[in-house]
């Protein structure tokens, strides 16, 4: 008993020994108090101060916005003709996620038939999967045809699926190809007329916004923004010309054989560019067949020293100041042979002792033609060749048109002077040199080219004098007459007046000049109510005969020949001169 009173006491003693601290239970309290009333704070802050931000944070973990793509627009020619539009097609994507969620890569043979149908190596397939299975969307083949995703859905593989898309097609293939160009795998232009009009051809996709949960599945349609598809774009082309002068360019590079040939065809009451094709070529919707040499438009993008092609517009600026008239009788010696300084200036074709300005244009004397740049001011020349476009773009607005080399001096030599009349000095593009006689056969009405339709004929600028300008194409009429010795004889179209200017130039080099050609034949047609301009031009021609006369003038006639009857332009071998 004792004991037990003892052990008792000593209890009571302890517990008088902890007695109850009021000051430190308010202090416990009131922080607790605090921190309370700081959660309740900050809660009213976020929900009633700033409740934006809470739901941004809620929307970036939940809400997703699915692009729609939209077609890109139709390219075609001038008739409706179809020459770029857009098919639908597939992509395959993974979710490598999605697919280790669910066993993984176990199925082997579903897997390799995945990989066989997309054209992928089997191995590499399993292993970028190896490597990305963190990753939640991966492209595994873009563009897919619709035959084959309907075999990848078929296949029912776990994290494998399909998101629609759009393929350019070009059902022209390589006969406008360097003119229409291709797009990148993502649908935006990459070259020619595809990369010009980018912006225009370039549709709004459609835009749909939904709440996702954590497992991806879609909850809550929240918005839809409908899809703008692309604007549609016709084109001053004339396919059924553009297909007689591919054929055309195509059998020169074969036949003659050449390095490249080019042509374009424009319409002199309007600018429009009726045919602008290359050969060789290449099949835009191959993307193995895309190489360089073949995917640039020569028209638009190589230069060259015209040669004779434009004596026409030296005879023009003597005849406009007066140096000479159609009946002045021109002294060439009958050596061929025409010394300037030190140089001697030679013909290729014999002519009389005594010529006209329309027989030196015939027999295309560079020995003429130099007599008569001697006579007067260069500055005279060069004002001619400016006011033809000799040293701007052509207007036809195409990326990668470039403008050749237009001399700008003070001080001309003698030689200098003489060989600028006839093409040396000097360096165009085969569209520029379109332009200027386009120019031309509008009697002197410069325009701006256009690739596009035109609703509104331009109405131009008068830049050469419209009497001059006839006697001119009477005089590149003759060149085509064959009883008369004119050199570009082969040009001829039966039935129809046609006046053209061959030219042969050596390709320049470094330090000089080459042992290539440059060979090219530019006429208008018919000359008694001119309708069409057309440039041949034939790069580095490999046989024995060179001259543009003898490899691009036959060039010219088919092709020229074939669109004026496409045109329905009445033939005018009966007329005996030019329209009023």
């Amino acid at each position: 008993m004792k004991l037990f009173n003892r052990s008792n006491k000593k209890t009571q003693v302890s517990r008088q020994g902890t007695p109850f601290l009021k000051w430190r239970f308010a202090i416990v309290c009131g922080f607790i108090l605090l921190g309370f009333f700081g959660l309740i704070a900050r809660a009213a802050y976020i929900q009633v101060l700033e409740p934006g931000r809470l739901i941004q944070e809620g929307d970036a973990r939940s809400l997703r916005v699915q692009l729609m793509p939209s077609a890109r627009g139709i390219i075609s020619d001038r008739n409706g003709e179809q020459l770029a539009v857009s098919v639908p097609v597939q992509a395959v994507f993974a979710n490598p996620v999605e697919i280790f969620k669910h066993g993984g890569l176990s199925e082997t043979n579903r897997w390799n038939a995945l990989a066989d149908v997309l054209d992928l190596d089997r191995a590499k397939l399993l292993k970028r999967l190896e490597k990305n299975k963190n990753r939640k969307f991966i492209y595994l083949a873009r563009q897919v045809s619709p035959p084959m995703a309907n075999y990848v859905q078929k296949l029912k593989l776990p994290g494998i699926g399909l998101r629609a898309e759009s393929r350019r097609f070009y059902p022209s293939g390589e006969v406008s190809a360097q003119l229409i160009g291709f797009t990148g795998i993502d649908g935006h232009g990459l070259d020619g007329i595809e990369k010009t009009y980018d912006g225009w051809l370039t549709g709004e996709p459609g835009r749909r916004t939904v709440r996702k949960d954590r497992y991806g599945r879609v909850v809550e349609n929240i918005s839809q923004q409908s899809r703008q598809p692309g604007k549609p774009l016709e084109l001053s082309i004339d396919q059924r010309i553009q297909a007689i002068a591919y054929r055309a360019a195509k059998e020169g590079v074969m036949d003659i054989p050449a390095t490249s040939v080019s042509i374009a065809i424009s319409d002199v009451r309007t600018g429009e560019i009726l045919a602008m094709v290359n050969a060789p070529s290449f099949n835009p919707n191959d993307r193995n067949d895309r190489q360089p040499y073949k995917m640039r438009n020569r028209v638009i993008t190589d230069t060259f020293e015209p040669g004779s092609t434009v004596k026409p517009f030296v005879v023009y600026t003597a005849l406009k100041t007066g140096v000479v008239n159609e009946h002045t009788l021109i002294n060439i010696p009958q050596s061929k042979h025409f010394r300037v300084g030190s140089k001697v200036i030679t013909d290729v074709s014999r002519i009389e002792p005594l010529a006209t300005v329309q027989r030196i244009l015939q027999k295309s004397s560079n020995i003429g033609v130099s007599k008569l740049s001697l006579a007067m001011p260069v500055e005279d020349i060069l004002d001619t060749y400016r006011k033809v476009g000799f040293d701007e773009p052509s207007g036809i607005n195409l990326i990668g048109e470039t403008t050749g080399h237009f001399p700008n001096r003070y001080r001309w030599s003698d030689i200098g002077r003489a060989t600028l009349a006839y093409g040396y000095g000097i360096s165009l593009t085969p569209i520029q040199l379109l332009h200027a006689y386009t120019t031309l056969g509008a009697y002197g009405i410069k325009r701006p080219l256009s690739i596009l339709k035109t609703e509104k004929v331009v109405p131009g600028e008068q830049v050469l004098d419209p009497k001059i300008a006839k006697k001119i194409l009477l005089m590149i009429e003759s060149v085509t007459d064959k009883a008369g010795g004119g050199g570009g004889w082969r040009a001829a179209i039966p039935g129809y007046r046609v006046g053209v200017k061959t030219g042969t130039a050596k390709k320049a080099i470094a330090g000089g000049y080459g042992n290539d050609y440059f060979s090219y034949t530019v006429g208008v047609a018919p000359i008694s109510h001119p309708r069409l301009a057309i440039v041949v031009m034939v790069n580095e021609p490999k046989g024995d005969k060179f001259y543009g006369g003898a490899v691009a003038a036959p060039i010219l006639s088919k092709v020229l020949g074939g669109a004026l009857q496409i045109l329905n332009v009445p033939p005018d071998a009966d007329t005996l001169k030019i329209d009023k």
